[in-house]
């Protein structure tokens, strides 16, 4: 009993877990792809003024054209290519499932942000509840991680192994699996799907597993390729259980 007990508590808590994350990515998309759209028609009629102008435009005109610029790059908004590129949107489900993981994992990279007041307010709480959440989460997925931990470490017990020595290869298996699941296979594939070099794709995966994340390299960011339908959202998914894997490190 306490075992389908605690099997249904980990199967609500992970439901549940996902549940706000889509609800908060639903929230996101719907308060911040409005402002969005309307910043992107803002940076086209600024691009297509300066095409027109920009032999009789001062010195003034082209620092202030400078700034609006930078300001919209630093928004998300890249105005380049044909009117099409505005039809995507930063907010779409997968960018906003992506944007509310790296919020209660505390990545937050900078590069997608809400801009609106009620995004904002928004963000606030839903950081508040996510956070504390997302530690329940982690703690939960590491301590069935160490329900197999101490599988493997049983059977090598059975099989005449020294306690030490089974302490000491269990952590080696986890440190070593973990890297290959969730550094090395993923960099091949990061290097794939955004034509990174290998060891940008290693970077990337620390940075975001250490949850340093400095924003120089972002996946689905590039606007001269195509990416594949909730891309994203498998990265996020990616992070949630890279993360709890270095919980377990800890634990262990």
């Amino acid at each position: 009993k306490a075992m389908c007990s605690g099997k249904l508590q980990t199967a609500l808590l992970v439901a549940g877990y996902f549940v706000y994350l889509m609800v908060g990515a639903a929230v996101f998309q719907a308060l911040e792809r409005t402002a969005e759209k309307q910043e992107k028609m803002a940076a086209a009629q600024m691009k297509e003024a300066f095409l027109q102008n920009f032999t009789q435009l001062t010195v003034a005109e082209m620092e202030q054209f400078m700034k609006n610029l930078i300001e919209a790059i630093q928004n998300g908004v890249y105005p380049v290519g044909n009117e099409s590129q505005f039809e995507e949107s930063n907010w779409d489900f997968s960018n906003s499932f992506f944007f509310a993981g790296t919020v209660v994992s505390t990545i937050g990279y900078g590069t997608l942000h809400p801009k609106t007041a009620g995004g904002q307010i928004f963000c606030v709480f839903f950081a508040l509840f996510g956070i504390p959440l997302n530690i329940v989460f982690l703690h939960r997925v590491g301590k069935m991680l160490s329900l197999l931990c101490k599988k493997l470490g049983k059977f090598l017990y059975e099989k005449g192994m020294r306690k030490k020595k089974i302490k000491f290869l269990t952590l080696l298996f986890f440190l070593a699996t973990g890297i290959l699941v969730f550094l090395c296979l993923p960099s091949v594939f990061f290097q794939i799907t955004e034509g990174w070099s290998y060891s940008e794709g290693i970077y990337f995966a620390f940075i975001t597993l250490s949850t340093i994340g400095f924003g120089d390299y972002v996946v689905g960011k590039q606007s001269d390729r195509k990416y594949f339908s909730y891309y994203r959202v498998l990265v996020a998914i990616w992070i949630l259980f890279g993360l709890a894997w270095i919980a377990l490190l800890f634990n262990l």
